[in-house]
């Protein structure tokens, strides 16, 4: 309790800067709800709930991205998160979302240079042949300049905006205490579990902090598409790449969103969209670890019809058992499977489903997949397939891992990418003998083989845990000491309601008490006087008066809390 006390208090000052910016965005009745509004008035700050009025009659979304982008770094990047969260918000949420941006102008070189000197073990004119003072782009978290190494090498520096981690690490704990609230307080929040989602976005958003999480990650998804040939991958240079600072080769090519230009130079679109395709396929289906966000402006075509990838700040991660559904729910959809699909979504949503009127999401489903019998592989929208059946998950209030949401991104700014580089490419044709032969490699006898070898494994392992863990637990029970835990949700919260209760009640005894005791000294002559009266009696009932306004204040406040 002390260590969330002090820690409440270090971050009071960006409480208060983010509950006048949502008030000031016409958000004032999400501060009331989250009870912000009373916290700030205990530490002495004032909210001018009057000036969100203009804004106010905007339209919510518009709102919620106006103050997203005002927040800061954390903020844009969790409203981008939940703009891929078709599973979660609504499309007109989502299209608006979808335009955030930090609008954050770049450090200049001289706030930098103490911190690019200690990383890079010297002056950036001393460690580079030639070294750009002025930005090639600037963002929310960190900032590239171009450099030549000594070698003649081109390269991109990525250095990390100063003071942003404490900026960062501030903004999670509060969001946690959001989440943690929103979860308690309002019920219809909890099938989509804010803690767990905000706990992810922490996970994911401190990763993207170190830079050279970023290249390792990398020199891994390049490893994996080597055998490919096509595919190209900024070089690491790693004795120059620390947390704060990374170097990379720089990739000189044309640039996704110049698709004239691929004209221009005689390059042939449809094959770049489908080694493109094939490349994202392979990262997300075989592999397990894809890039998350595979938009035009991290995309690069290069000579010999190669693909370069940059900026692999958000990675996707797939465990075999996750790939393992992606592919029955992708065939699923393909091959016009609903019991398939329904099935595979039912397990991702998990425990959410429990309250679930399953037989209609079921039907849902297949009615869904249905429609689409028949149709042509040429005329599926993979993505939008995708899409669709997220927002049915929607409507029943049942959310996906995170990690297949921004696999869905992935799939939909794939498909757009490919759609924009050949009219005719359809996701769907050329992921089918893709999914086709990751199925039937599933079961040849060597992977069959392999799969029985580590389930024996487990099994083995088990097996002589076993006599152990029985041992220890009827020796427990024979000592009396087995133990049972219950979780009760809201438990804290109706806690915290009889402790209030509880301080009321108390004062209110207190208050009666002194009135009586004052009353009595009334009656009885000699000691003090005060205006003429007893002055111990004229205290206790001024003592009493004080406590009757506190006790009304408080009730006050707790019945507009709960309007």
């Amino acid at each position: 309790m002390l260590i969330e006390t002090f820690g409440s208090v270090r971050d009071l000052g960006r409480l208060a800067e983010i509950a006048a910016v949502l008030t000031r965005h016409g958000l004032g009745d999400a501060v009331r709800r989250f009870g912000l509004a009373d916290v700030l008035e205990k530490a002495g700050h004032r909210l001018h709930w009057d000036h969100a009025a203009d804004l106010a009659r905007l339209p919510p979304p518009v709102q919620l991205r106006r103050a997203l982008e005002e927040l800061g770094p954390t903020f844009v990047k969790l409203g981008q998160i939940l703009a891929g969260r078709a599973d979660l918000l609504g499309p007109e949420w989502i299209a608006e979302l979808s335009h955030l941006h930090s609008r954050v102008p770049a450090v200049p070189l001289a706030e930098l240079r103490a911190q690019l000197a200690e990383d890079l073990g010297g002056e950036p004119a001393e460690v580079f042949a030639r070294f750009d003072e002025e930005p090639l782009a600037a963002a929310s978290i960190a900032q590239v300049h171009t450099a030549q190494l000594h070698d003649g090498s081109e390269v991109i520096v990525k250095i990390r905006r100063p003071g942003i981690t404490a900026v960062i690490e501030a903004d999670l704990r509060l969001l946690a205490r959001f989440a943690e609230k929103a979860e308690a307080e309002i019920p219809a929040l909890a099938p989509y579990r804010p803690q767990q989602l905000v706990r992810e976005f922490g996970r994911s958003l401190r990763r993207e902090l170190d830079l050279a999480s970023e290249c390792r990650s990398a020199e891994r998804i390049a490893a994996n598409l080597a055998p490919l040939g096509f595919v190209v991958v900024p070089k690491v240079h790693w004795p120059l790449t620390k947390t704060r600072v990374n170097v990379q080769s720089r990739i000189l090519g044309i640039p996704g969103e110049q698709l004239d230009e691929l004209d221009r130079q005689g390059m042939d679109r449809r094959l770049l969209a489908q080694r493109g395709a094939r490349a994202v396929l392979k990262m997300i289906v075989e592999d397990g670890l894809f890039h998350a966000d595979p938009h035009p402006g991290n995309v690069f075509y290069l000579p010999e019809h190669r693909i370069a990838f940059i900026d692999f700040g958000m990675v996707g991660r797939l465990s075999q058992r996750r790939r393992e559904d992606l592919l029955n729910l992708l065939l699923g959809l393909v091959q016009h499977r609903p019991q398939q699909v329904a099935d595979v979504l039912l397990d991702w949503a998990g425990s959410g489903a429990d309250g679930v009127n399953l037989s209609q999401l079921e039907a849902e489903i297949e009615d869904f997949v249905d429609q689409y019998h028949g149709t042509p592989l040429a005329d599926l929208s993979l993505g939008g397939m995708l899409m669709d059946v997220t927002a049915i998950l929607r409507e029943h209030r049942l959310a996906l891992p995170s990690e297949l949401a921004l696999l869905i991104k992935a799939f939909i700014s794939l498909e757009s990418m490919g759609r924009g580089l050949d009219p005719a490419f359809h996701m769907a044709g050329e992921a089918l003998p893709i999914l086709q032969e990751v199925l039937r490699a599933r079961y040849r006898p060597r992977a069959l083989a392999q799969r029985g070898r580590h389930t024996l494994q487990r099994l083995l392992q088990v097996g002589e845990q076993l006599p152990h863990d029985l041992s220890q637990l009827l020796r427990s029970a024979r000592r009396g000491r087995i133990q049972v835990g219950i979780e009760i949700s809201h438990l804290q919260h109706v806690g915290d309601q009889i402790d209030r209760a509880a301080s009321r009640l108390s004062v209110a005894l207190v208050i009666a008490a002194l009135i009586i005791g004052s009353s009595i000294v009334m009656t009885v002559d000699g000691g003090p006087q005060l205006l003429g009266l007893p002055a111990f009696g004229l205290l206790g009932y001024l003592g009493a008066a004080v406590g009757a306004v506190w006790l009304l204040r408080s009730i006050a406040r707790a019945r507009r809390h709960l309007d």
